[in-house]
C-alpha cells in the first residue's frame, strides 16, 4: 500500500481550481506533480496555491498528454469541460492513471462504450466523483433502506434543482462551456446528482439495473428573459435562441419494476434543492421538507405533515450512516457539506491500495448516458428510448 499518491490534475476552471483549493492541498497523503489547462492563467494561478500550501511548485502546461507522460503520476483528477471528461478519461487509463473525473453528462452512447472498452482492456479504475453520493442524508436514507425501514423501495425521485442563469449567461466572459450546451442541446444535461444516489438505493448495475426512459422538455423562455433584463446591451445573446427546455422531466424504469423521476430545472427563478425522494411500501423520505414518513407511526398526520417537517433529525441517533459518524468524530472538510472531501478520500484510497474504486466505470456510464438518451427521446416527442446494458449482463450476479 502506499503512503503517499502522486496526482495530476487537468482542468482548473470553476470546479477544478475549488477542489484544489477547498480540498486536494489539504489533503497530506497527496502530492501535486502537474497542473493542466488550457488557459495560462489558470496555470499559473493554480501552481501559485500549491507552491504557497504545498511548498513545491509543480509542472504547469496547457497540454494534457504533458501530464499523462510523467511516469511518477499514480491519479488524474480530471475537472474539464463536459465533453472533454471521456477522451481524457481514456488516455489516462491508457496511460496506466487512475482517473478522478468529475460529474457531466455523455454526449453520446458511442463514448460510453469506448470508455468501457477501454477499462476492460487496461483494468485501469475510473471514478465518477459523484459527491451527492457521500451526502449525510443520501447515506443516511441508504442505512435505512438497507436495514428495511421503508419496505420494498417502489420509486425514486429527485432532480437538479439549481438556479444557473447567472453562470449560464455570463458563460463567455467566465471561459465556461455551459452557455454553450444551452443554445445547441435539449436534453437532462446533469443527472448524476440525482441519480448516483438514487443507483445505490436501487442495486443499478448490482442485481438491478435501469431498462429505458422518456424525457420532455417545456419551452426554453428562462434565459432569454434573464438576458432581457441583465445582459441586454449583448446583442447577440439578446437574440440567441436557446435550445436547451427550462424544465425536462425524465422518467426512468428498471429491471425490477421500480421507477425513477428525474428533473433538470436550472433556468428559472427558485431555490436550491436535489429534490431526493424515496417511496416504500413501509415509508417515505422527502429532502424537500427533511421528513421520513413511516406507516403506522405518522398516519394520523395525514393532512397536517407540516408539522412533521424536519423530523428527519429525530432518526439520525439510530440510523446516521457510519462514514459520517466517524467523518462527525474527526471533523468536516472540504466543499459541499463535506461531501468534496469524502469523495476524493476515498478515491485516494483506492489508488493507494491499488483496488478498484467504489464507483466504478460501469456506474458512470450507466448515469452519464441518461444525457444523451434523454436528448434522443425529447427529440421524438418522448418516444421510449431503451438504456444499454453497459455490463453485458454481469449486473445479474454482480
Amino acid at each position: 500500500m502506499k503512503d503517499k499518491v502522486k496526482i495530476g490534475i487537468i482542468g482548473l476552471g470553476g470546479r477544478g481550481m475549488g477542489l484544489l483549493e477547498g480540498v486536494i492541498l489539504h489533503m497530506p497523503d497527496v502530492e501535486i506533480l502537474a497542473l493542466c489547462d488550457l488557459y495560462k492563467d489558470r496555470c499559473e494561478e493554480g501552481v501559485q496555491k500549491v507552491e504557497k500550501i504545498k511548498g513545491v511548485r509543480p509542472m504547469m502546461t496547457q497540454e494534457y498528454t504533458d501530464v499523462l507522460a510523467i511516469p511518477e503520476i499514480d491519479a488524474i483528477v480530471l475537472s474539464t469541460s463536459w465533453a472533454d471528461h471521456i477522451d481524457i478519461a481514456i488516455a489516462s487509463m491508457e496511460a496506466g492513471k487512475y482517473v478522478a473525473c468529475e460529474v457531466g453528462g455523455a454526449y453520446s452512447i458511442h463514448e460510453c462504450w469506448k470508455l468501457v472498452d477501454a477499462y476492460e482492456r487496461t483494468k485501469v479504475p475510473c471514478m465518477l466523483m459523484e459527491n451527492c453520493c457521500y451526502g449525510r442524508e443520501e447515506l443516511m436514507i441508504l442505512n435505512m433502506v438497507k436495514q428495511g425501514v421503508f419496505g420494498d423501495i417502489i420509486h425514486c425521485a429527485g432532480g437538479y434543482h439549481h438556479d444557473l442563469r447567472e453562470e449560464i449567461a455570463y458563460g463567455k466572459e467566465n471561459r465556461h462551456y455551459r452557455l454553450k450546451n444551452y443554445i445547441h442541446r435539449n436534453c437532462e444535461n446533469y443527472p448524476t446528482h440525482e441519480i448516483g444516489p438514487i443507483a445505490q438505493i436501487l442495486n443499478i448495475n448490482r442485481g438491478n439495473r435501469m431498462v429505458s426512459l422518456v424525457s420532455v422538455a417545456s419551452k426554453a423562455k428562462g434565459l432569454h428573459d434573464y438576458i432581457k433584463e441583465e445582459k441586454n446591451e449583448e446583442i447577440e445573446l439578446m437574440n440567441t435562441d436557446f435550445m436547451q427546455g427550462d424544465i425536462v422531466t425524465t422518467i426512468i424504469r428498471c429491471a425490477r419494476g421500480e421507477t425513477i423521476t428525474l428533473t433538470l430545472d436550472t433556468t428559472l427563478p427558485r431555490y436550491y434543492s436535489r429534490g431526493f425522494t424515496v417511496r416504500g411500501t413501509k415509508g417515505a423520505y422527502f429532502e424537500e421538507n427533511h421528513s421520513i414518513f413511516i406507516d403506522g407511526s405518522h398516519n394520523k398526520y395525514d393532512f397536517y405533515w407540516k408539522e412533521q417537517w424536519g423530523n428527519a433529525k429525530d432518526f439520525r441517533e439510530q440510523y446516521e450512516h457510519p462514514i459520517w459518524k466517524r467523518y462527525l468524530e474527526e471533523g468536516i472538510k472540504g466543499g459541499h457539506g463535506g461531501m468534496d472531501w469524502l469523495v476524493f478520500a476515498d478515491f485516494f484510497d483506492s489508488v493507494k491500495k491499488g483496488i478498484e474504486t467504489s464507483l466504478d466505470v460501469y456506474d458512470m456510464v450507466s448515469w452519464m448516458c441518461l444525457s444523451a438518451l434523454s436528448e434522443d427521446s425529447i427529440a421524438m416527442g418522448g418516444h421510449p428510448v431503451a438504456i444499454p446494458d453497459f455490463t453485458n449482463g454481469k449486473w445479474i450476479n454482480r
